[in-house]
């Protein structure tokens, strides 16, 4: 399966640590050697990059591994190809716009099928995997429910928790999802988060040779949330997130849990 990695912070931060070691999970210490992408938002804008070679290998994943992009919400995803060829256009994260916001999703998991007999609506997915048909169909249930922007952020979250919950029933799916200040992380199987804040301490990887003091790099107000399939580091201590609980973060904060009992019947 592929792994996925997320940051949600309160200010500016790079992911440069770890997007470290994720990057030698991609083809080096892991199998996910079928690319790789990450996005990067900047106010309602998203720098991304993308590629189809294994992350261990590229030069593009390199400059991002030491050239320190800041942000307040990243998404990044290696690809162990299950569903679709390996080609630039099966790579995540995959995005689409919604009220004027651009979306930024990534999918661990594989969906059985019945995926493709979901019908879908405005979005269409330009690649052939299962995970981007599968943004396609939430997204298109989303703009259907919600034709604008919603006010009761519990009501849109239970809506999004109700659809990965219908997701979830198709297979394996463990997604990132976020429109620039607010970031969902959806477990079927396997996620994990831990958060950074004062006082902070240092931090050391599990796939690669690096520790970083994050007193050194931060401030005492600085709150940094981290997202990722397998926990990155062996010196912390990492949340493991159950089958069917959704999570959402803002400014690095957890905002709310939401469990498969709390899903009301649509």
């Amino acid at each position: 399966m592929c792994e996925l990695l997320g940051m949600s912070a309160n200010v500016p931060t790079d992911i440069c640590f770890s997007f470290s070691g994720l990057m030698r999970r991609g083809g080096g210490t892991g199998p996910h050697r079928d690319g790789w992408g990450i996005a990067f938002y900047e106010g309602k804008g998203v720098r991304s990059f993308h590629d189809p070679e294994p992350s261990c290998q590229s030069r593009i994943a390199q400059l991002i591994k030491e050239h320190p992009i800041k942000s307040l919400s990243v998404i990044s995803h290696i690809r162990q190809a299950n569903v679709g060829s390996v080609c630039l256009e099966n790579t995540h994260p995959f995005m689409r716009e919604l009220w004027g916001y651009t979306w930024v999703f990534a999918h661990n998991g594989q969906l059985d099928k019945g995926l493709f007999d979901l019908p879908l609506s405005f979005y269409k997915p330009v690649g052939s995997t299962d995970s981007e048909y599968a943004f396609c169909w939430l997204l298109g249930q989303i703009r259907e429910r919600f034709p604008e922007r919603p006010a009761d952020l519990a009501a849109l979250s239970d809506f999004i928790h109700q659809c990965c919950e219908q997701l979830r029933a198709l297979g394996v799916y463990n997604m990132l999802l976020s429109d620039s200040s607010l970031l969902y992380a959806y477990c079927s199987s396997k996620l994990s988060w831990l958060t950074r804040r004062a006082p902070f301490g240092e931090a050391t990887l599990m796939d690669d040779e690096l520790t970083v003091d994050f007193c050194k790099e931060t401030t005492p107000n600085d709150i940094v949330t981290v997202i990722a399939t397998e926990p990155l580091t062996d010196n912390e201590q990492w949340t493991a997130l159950q089958s069917g609980e959704l999570v959402l973060f803002r400014d690095g904060v957890d905002q709310l849990h939401l469990t498969s009992n709390a899903v009301a019947a649509d």
